[in-house]
C-alpha cells in the first residue's frame, strides 16, 4: 500500500465557471487557473502522484503547455489513474475535503463522487468528498478563493488465476 495526501487552491474571480469535481457549480464567481481550474480533482491528482513518488500535477501538466488551456481535470486525473495503473497501483479509497465559503455545496457532492469514482475506475463507495467551510476566516472565508485536500490509499493490483496469485505487479 501507498499513501498520498494533495492540496490545491485557486483564487475566486468574476467571468470564469466554477468547476468542482467534474460539477459545474451555480456561483457569481470561479475559479481561475490555465485548466478548468477545479481544485479538488487537482488535489486528487496530487495526491495520487504523491503516493507514486512522481512529483505533482505541475511537472505532469505544466501551466505553460498550451495543450492543457482549458482543459478538463477529469482528463487529467483520469491520465494520473492511467499511469498509476502502468505502475500497478489502484485506488483503494480515496478521502477528500473542499474548504469554501460560498456557495454551499451539499447538493453537489453526490454528482462529484460518481464523477471522481469514474475516472478513477472505482466504486462511488470507495470516494469520500466533504465540503466545509471556515466561519469566515482567512481567504477561503473572505471568499477570496477555495481549497481542497485530498488523501489517497493506492493498493497493488493482483492478477490472480483459479484463486491463486499469478503476479503480484
Amino acid at each position: 500500500m501507498r499513501i498520498g495526501h494533495g492540496y490545491d487552491v485557486h483564487r475566486l474571480v468574476e467571468e470564469r465557471k466554477l468547476i468542482l469535481g467534474g460539477v459545474e457549480v451555480s456561483h457569481r464567481l470561479g475559479l481561475l487557473g490555465h485548466s478548468d481550474a477545479d481544485v479538488l480533482l487537482h488535489a486528487i491528482c496530487d495526491a495520487i502522484l504523491g503516493a507514486l513518488a512522481a512529483g505533482d500535477i505541475g511537472r505532469h501538466f505544466p501551466d505553460t503547455d498550451p495543450q492543457f488551456k482549458g482543459i478538463s481535470s477529469l482528463t487529467l486525473l483520469q491520465r494520473v489513474i492511467e499511469l498509476a495503473a502502468s505502475r500497478g497501483w489502484r485506488i483503494g479509497n480515496l478521502d477528500t475535503t473542499i474548504v469554501a465559503q460560498r456557495p454551499k455545496l451539499a447538493e453537489y457532492l453526490p454528482q462529484m463522487v460518481d464523477n471522481i469514482a469514474r475516472a478513477c475506475q472505482v466504486s462511488p463507495g470507495q470516494v469520500n468528498v466533504k465540503a466545509t467551510t471556515t466561519e469566515k476566516l482567512g481567504f477561503e472565508g473572505q471568499q477570496e478563493g477555495i481549497s481542497a485536500q485530498a488523501v489517497v490509499l493506492l493498493t497493488q493490483k493482483i492478477e490472480r488465476n483459479q484463486g491463486k496469485v499469478i503476479a503480484q505487479l
